[in-house]
């Protein structure tokens, strides 16, 4: 059977893989976090820009638990990432990245499959992901690979805790989405 999403998202790069993790790729990926948000300065979320990445204990937290994987070129050498934490069932994106150089090839698609893959074969129902509304490469793009906004009767006791962590932090809650997507059958 054909996968459902697979469609929505197209790989310019046909060497690009997904693969699990590794501790030794674990010190590469805030840089790659770090050079993915410099682009918010071009949309004037300088303050984004400019947030501490992703530390190497939270990552290697996400890796030791199996929610950590990179996308990587022909020579192993990881240019994206994502990460996933567990919230209400739910496999809940924290962080997709994809350096600049390689952004706007469908890599980041390529890695949110591979954890709808992955979150299929846990049996978990959804992807949950919380984002920036109208930032061209965000809200709009997710919507274009199957995510939809989720209402607010469907925020989660957890999702919930998420967002107002974020508002502790500085970040203005109408300017942010929830959004999910149903899983594809493994």
């Amino acid at each position: 059977m054909p996968d459902p999403v697979a469609s929505l998202v197209v790989n310019s790069d046909p060497t690009t893989q997904v693969r699990t993790a590794r501790e030794n790729d674990l010190e590469l990926l805030p840089a790659i976090q770090l050079a993915a948000g410099a682009a918010f300065r071009d949309v004037g979320m300088a303050a984004v820009a400019d947030s501490e990445p992703l530390s190497v204990q939270a990552l290697a937290a996400y890796q030791q638990a199996g929610h950590a994987w990179v996308a990587v070129t022909g020579d192993d050498v990881p240019i994206g990432f994502i990460v996933v934490d567990l919230i209400d069932g739910r496999a809940h994106i924290e962080q997709v990245s994809v350096h600049p150089d390689r952004a706007r090839r469908g890599i980041g698609g390529l890695l949110i499959n591979h954890v709808d893959r992955w979150a299929a074969g846990q049996s978990i129902d959804a992807l949950t992901f919380a984002t920036f509304r109208a930032v061209p490469w965000n809200g709009p793009y997710y919507a274009r690979i199957g995510f939809r906004d989720m209402a607010p009767a469907e925020i989660t006791a957890g999702l919930a805790a998420l967002l107002n962590d974020e508002v502790e932090h500085g970040i203005d809650p109408a300017a942010r989405v929830c959004m999910y997507r149903a899983t594809t059958v493994p």
